[in-house]
């Protein structure tokens, strides 16, 4: 991900790359990038000091050429390297120029997968919990018994 840069230059390269399915969703240069962490809203602009954060809120945006672009995250990592390049890894990710379209459409559908996945969670622990106690019921029966089955 990482791209060697002249010091001299005024842009930071950014790379945004999601691993559904692994492709890299951005990658070109802007002139400031903005997101957010646990400790809040920040910036990033060319030079910035090596930086590694997790982020909070799904949407990041940045300026080109005048132009402001966002990008829809599903949790992701943000580094800092060089002071002029931005890597990050995220599980999706979905660029677009529209704030409102990214925002209605894409992280409603983000936190629709992420419900999906917590039901899927709860639903597997569930039969884990059911089978650990048929066997521990089994185990007690060969017990009191005498018997291991």
């Amino acid at each position: 991900m990482a791209h060697w840069q002249s010091p001299a230059r005024r842009k930071l390269r950014h790379e945004i790359a999601d691993r559904a399915p692994l492709s890299v969703v951005v990658d070109e240069d802007a002139d400031s990038l903005r997101a957010q962490d646990a400790s809040g809203s920040f910036g990033i602009r060319p030079g910035h000091a090596p930086f590694l954060t997790a982020l909070a809120v799904p949407i990041l945006s940045w300026k080109t050429a005048g132009r402001e672009r966002f990008c829809a995250l599903r949790g992701g990592v943000l580094t800092v390297t060089g002071g002029t390049t931005v890597a990050v890894a995220t599980r999706e990710a979905v660029a677009g120029d529209d704030l409102s379209t990214l925002d209605a459409q894409v992280l409603a559908r983000f936190q629709s997968d992420a419900d999906e996945e917590r039901i899927e969670h709860v639903e597997t622990v569930r039969l884990q919990m059911h089978a650990t106690r048929q066997m521990i019921s089994r185990l007690r029966t060969g017990a009191d018994t005498g018997e291991f089955r």
